[in-house]
Formats: structure tokens, sequence, C-alpha cells
């Protein structure tokens, strides 16, 4: 029989265990016991930014990035029933014939758009419980052509949906820009080009969700992440050494700030650890849209941000730079990959 390169094949045949290659060691296993449920992220209602509650609800941004890095916002302008074909699409996806899903598989992290699975198929000696489709969505019109034809209205209703994210994203950029003191467009312009990038995440049901995980432990290298999911909780954030579970709130997202926001706010904002563990009877379905600098940008804390209290906490660098690093160096955390960004002056 062929070795099944997609999890979403493999996982078909596991009735009552899973795979060798995707149980975690003891030590690096999610201990559901031990994780927060009582806890929550800061919810932030987006209606009136543009009126005289602007100054409270930029506020409200801040101090969630400041003291968890993670928010969930509502009245955010996306229609529901954008959100809802958006994550039909993908489940569709995942149910199309091997062959029809295959033909997009790749392990070159380079491609625009690709199939796979776990984290970096090259690397990973121990798997993860997910398969994947990434592509590239902005500009919209350079990329839509490379996305499946199947299902029928993908490219319509996906293509849809990363525009209203997108104006969701800039609306955000411009509220964390002035949380910052910064002006309203600082960090659009420091994005240059600007990078979109959709990951339709598969997380199927898994007959031993304590030995294994959808996504460990890690920071996101982009500048601010917007997250979509199903109804099936997974989503945990590490908040005061321990980790809290994230319950779906109906037509919101979840919005994290990413590596590139630590680094342009001198780390007044935090890039926080997250993960996502599965489920033993039920899929899981996630759409993350990761907002990137284009990768000719030049990265570093905002100057206006420095002084002899706060000096540079980071050197300048060039994105690529960092985004090499990040995939060839995987979702280990065994040390942050700020550190190696580090500014010799602190």
């Amino acid at each position: 029989m062929a070795t099944k390169l997609l999890l979403t094949d493999v996982a078909a045949s596991c009735v009552k265990q899973i795979p060798s290659n995707y149980i975690r060691p003891i030590s690096d296993r999610p201990n559901f016991s031990e994780v927060e449920r009582s806890g929550s992220i800061p919810l932030v209602d987006l209606e009136g930014l543009h009126s005289h509650r602007r100054s409270e609800i930029i506020m409200q941004i801040g101090q969630a990035c400041q003291d968890y890095g993670f928010f969930l916002v509502r009245n955010h302008g996306v229609p529901e029933k954008m959100m809802n074909n958006a994550l039909l699409m993908a489940k569709e996806f995942f149910k199309l014939p091997e062959n029809e899903r295959m033909k997009y598989y790749s392990d070159d992290h380079r491609r625009s758009i690709r199939l796979s699975t776990t984290f970096n198929v090259k690397t990973e000696k121990v798997y993860i419980w997910r398969d994947f489709l990434r592509f590239h969505s902005n500009p919209l019109e350079d990329y839509v052509h490379e996305w499946p034809p199947n299902p029928p209205s993908f490219r319509k209703d996906v293509g849809e949906y990363c525009t209203g994210v997108r104006a969701l994203v800039l609306r955000l950029l411009e509220a964390i820009s002035e949380s910052l003191g910064l002006e309203k467009d600082y960090i659009n312009k420091a994005l240059g080009k600007h990078g979109q990038h959709v990951s339709m995440n598969y997380y199927p049901p898994c007959p031993q969700p304590e030995l294994t995980f959808g996504v460990p432990g890690h920071t996101d290298p982009t500048m601010i992440t917007v997250l979509l999911p199903n109804e099936v909780p997974g989503l945990q954030v590490f908040k005061n050494g321990k980790w809290m579970a994230v319950n779906s709130v109906p037509n919101t997202f979840v919005i994290n700030i990413g590596d590139q926001m630590q680094v342009l706010s001198n780390d007044r904002y935090k890039s926080v650890l997250h993960r996502a563990v599965v489920n033993c009877d039920k899929e899981r379905i996630s759409i993350a849209t990761f907002y990137y600098p284009s990768l000719d940008a030049t990265m570093g804390p905002a100057k206006e941000l420095i002084d002899d209290d706060n000096p540079a906490a980071y050197r300048n660098y060039s994105f690529s730079e960092f985004y090499e690093k990040f995939w060839n160096r995987g979702l280990a955390t065994e040390c942050s990959l700020l550190d190696l960004f580090k500014s010799s002056v602190v």
C-alpha cells in the first residue's frame, strides 16, 4: 500500500491509536489537567472605532496587546455569511478526493500556494496532527488564479473573505499605531508592499489527543494574525505561566500580535506563545490570516519609541532574513527567535 502523505488520509484509518510518528515525548504533551479554563482574553467591540469612542477603543486594544498579546473582536465589519462561507470552503476542500487535493501538495515553503502536513516535513521527526492549505492573497488579483477551482465557489467566497479581512487588518493596524503614540499610518508604511498569507488548517478527529498537538507552542512571525475558528475549541494561550483555553465566541475573530509587532513596539507589546490541541471525536477547522511585511521591508523598533530610558531592544533587519530563519528553525521554543535579532546595545 502506498504511503499516505497527508494526515487527512492517514487519520481515516486510525481507529484507536495514532501512528508512532505523531506521539510527542512525555515532557512535550498537552497535559489537559493543567490548562486554565476559567480565564478569558479581552473582547473588543469595534463599533464606534470611527466615532467619538475611537480613543476609548484604541485604549482597549493597546491594553490587550500589552497584557495578553491576544484579543477577540466583534462588530468587525466582515459579514457572518462571508465568514461561514470561508469555513465551508475550507471543509469542502479537505473533503475532496485525495488525488484532487494532492495537486497542491508541496514541501517547499517558498511556493505561493501549497498543501502540506505537520509544520515542516523536511525537518520534523515527530509530526503534528494537522494538514494545511496555505496561499498568498495580496494583491488578490495576482494570486487568485492559482487557487483551487474546486470546490466551485472557492475562489469567489475565499476571495471575498480575504478582502474583508484585509480591510479589518488595516483598521486594526491604524488603531495599534495610535495606541503606541505613533502616526496612524506608521505600521502601514513600515510593512512595505504588505504580505497577506492564508492558512486553512484541518485537524481531523484524533483517538489519542493527549499524545499530540494540532500545533505546539509557538509565536507568529507576523505583524498581526487574524484567526477564524469553527465551533470546536482548540486554541490555547500561555499566560502567567499557564496555558489558558480560548473559547470560541460566535461571529468574532481572534487577533494576536506577532513577532514583528513586538520588535516595532520595542517590546511594549509582546508576541505570546500559543498552541492548538485536538479533539477525539470532532474535526477542527481554522482559517488563519497572517499579515506580514514584504520580504524587502526593513524592520526594527520605531525610532519614536526609542530614547535614553528605552534603548532599541532589536537591531534593524530585512524581513526576508527573519522569515528564512523562522522556516528553517521550525517551531522550537528552547529560545525565542527574536533573541537572534536583539540589539548589541541592550
